[in-house]
């Protein structure tokens, strides 16, 4: 991993975006790193546009907000119209739920992920794919551990919904096994 990743996840308001941003930040900070973590969304909490900023380093950081994102993890059509202009031209990577499909730039890696569907079909919860979603890019990238996005959500999530969020990381995991090529090749 370089020395500072910058990650921004965005969607709308109510997809879990906030959350998702804590749980990476928790991760980041169970794996020994120094850690950033910011959010906003819009004036409508539920419904609006929604972004949770991550910066992870090995060391202090001087100025703790993303500036060039290495990767972005969007959950909806206008958040990623909004902030795909903040990724890494020739480096940065996206992962994108594949509710919809985002005009692809060149320069970027792409990797659609089926968060949304698969939080549906196997666990009837679709508010689940923040978790897929992320821990589909946690498999994917190695930004964090794997040992370390777990213990995250042990740590921040209520007991009465931990059990269906390990099992929608379990399902992030294997999802983004399925798809790691993508981010590998050439």
């Amino acid at each position: 991993m370089a020395p500072i990743k910058q990650v921004i996840l965005c969607g709308f308001g109510g997809q879990g975006i906030v959350l998702a941003g804590t749980m990476l930040s928790q991760a980041a900070f169970n794996d020994g790193k120094w850690v950033s973590s910011t959010n906003s969304y819009g004036a409508a909490a539920r419904g609006g546009a929604c972004r949770a900023e991550v910066v992870i380093s090995g060391k202090p950081t001087i100025f703790p907000y993303v500036i060039a994102a290495d990767m972005l993890i969007a959950m909806y059509q206008t958040a990623y119209n909004k902030y795909i202009g903040r990724v890494k031209h020739g480096e940065g990577v996206v992962i994108y739920d594949e509710r919809f499909a985002p005009k692809e730039m060149e320069g970027l890696k792409y990797v659609g992920i089926p968060a949304t569907r698969a939080a549906i079909e196997e666990l009837n919860k679709g508010i689940a794919a923040n978790v897929i979603i992320l821990s589909a890019a946690v498999e994917m990238t190695g930004v964090v551990t794997r040992k370390a996005l777990k213990s995250a959500i042990e740590e921040i999530i209520p007991e009465r919904l931990r059990q269906l969020n390990l099992k929608a990381v379990d399902i992030g995991f294997r999802l983004g096994r399925m798809k790691s090529h993508q981010i590998h090749q050439g």
